[in-house]
């Protein structure tokens, strides 16, 4: 097998299709309520009328959540409000209905899947369609060492281009993307300040469990630390995931970019797809016309990379708890903006009155 290159996707990857888009916004022009009366809305439903190549834009029908999950080994040094190694706990806690993306999921009927890249736990704590994939047990401590092998990098980027391909195969038509993992948003903090140049400190949050002032200062030192590795490697989108990232970030990453190559839209979550995105877009420009921001969490690394991808975050209601919850949130406003853009009438022209026919000349 042929090393990866990820560079490769930006000739793979195509925009949606804009004279769809232009025939959307055409049709919108002609609907019963007054141009821009449905505010963001309207553009909502246009953008995923090009991404389906359809007009009208057809119901949003099988919507599904895709969670990554693993451990990060810079949870150890206190950077993080969990445990280190505890993320098996998270996703226990999904799978018997008791987190709250497992609660609004049941409640919207949306599935959700689970994929273990790297879990530092015994596989037979789990069921196996989650453990099946694991690329490795736990990831580096970026501080002072690779998070993954070059070898361990690609297989799990192949991983998430493999379940990206799996969801596109089994009809999916959006994809709700989250993550489950302890020390995720420090190696997520890390990439975006690496490919945004800045400092760790405008970067460093609290994470979804929130941290004490003691905790934030140690994540900065280790977001800092991590950041004179990941320098050097700016320049090879796989060898920085390596450096860096984790076995969720770069499946992550894989899985984004392989969506877009599928045509299958996306909604991220929080700082970790946030982070995976802003590396995808450094490998295929195009592949952020692909992806929605459903919410804006309140970590500052998030916000600087939305901004630098050019997303505008659906909603920004306080919440950090991660998981995919603030994008599942998001996901009835888009079902909302295909409905109204499909079901909404279009306005009766008026007939017009036959124009009066000439006087015939005196002189004939």
């Amino acid at each position: 097998m042929s090393r990866l290159n990820l560079d490769d996707f930006s000739d793979l990857i195509e925009r949606p299709d804009g004279g769809v888009r232009r025939d959307a916004e055409e049709r919108r022009e002609r609907l019963i309520v007054p141009p821009g009366s449905l505010g963001r809305l309207d553009e909502l439903g246009e953008w995923l009328s090009a991404a389906q190549a359809s007009v009208p834009v057809k119901a949003v029908e099988r919507p599904r959540v895709v969670l990554f999950a693993a451990d990060h080994g810079v949870a150890g040094l206190g950077v993080s409000g969990r445990e280190p190694g505890s993320a098996h706990l998270l996703v226990r806690r999904v799978l018997e209905g008791a987190s709250p993306v497992a609660v609004l999921a049941r409640r919207t009927g949306v599935p959700v899947r689970i994929v273990d890249a790297g879990l530092d736990c015994d596989p037979a704590l789990l069921p196996q369609d989650v453990v099946r994939h694991r690329v490795r047990r736990g990831s580096g401590r970026i501080d002072i060492e690779d998070a993954l092998t070059a070898a361990e990098a690609e297989a799990a980027v192949r991983l998430g281009m493999a379940v990206a391909d799996e969801e596109a195969d089994a009809g999916t038509d959006l994809v709700v993307l989250g993550d489950l993992s302890v020390g995720g948003t420090t190696p997520a903090s890390t990439l975006i300040a690496a490919l945004c140049g800045t400092d760790a400190s405008v970067v460093t949050g609290r994470g979804g469990a929130g941290i004490d002032d003691l905790a934030w200062m140690r994540k900065c030192a280790a977001v800092r630390d991590a950041l004179r590795r990941a320098r050097p490697v700016l320049g090879d989108q796989l060898e920085l995931l390596a450096a860096v990232g984790g076995a969720d970030l770069a499946a992550t990453t894989g899985f984004l970019l392989q969506s877009a190559v599928r045509r299958m839209p996306v909604i991220l979550d929080g700082v970790v797809s946030a982070a995976c995105a802003l590396v995808g877009q450094r490998a295929a420009f195009r592949a952020p016309d692909w992806w929605l921001a459903g919410q804006l969490s309140g970590e500052p690394a998030q916000a600087k990379a939305l901004d630098r991808m050019a997303l505008n975050p659906l909603l920004d209601q306080g919440v950090t708890v991660g998981e995919g919850t603030g994008a599942l949130l998001a996901l009835p406003l888009v079902q909302a903006a295909a409905a109204l853009a499909a079901e909404l009438p279009e306005r009766e022209e008026p007939e017009k009155e036959p124009e009066p026919a000439e006087a015939e000349s005196d002189t004939d």
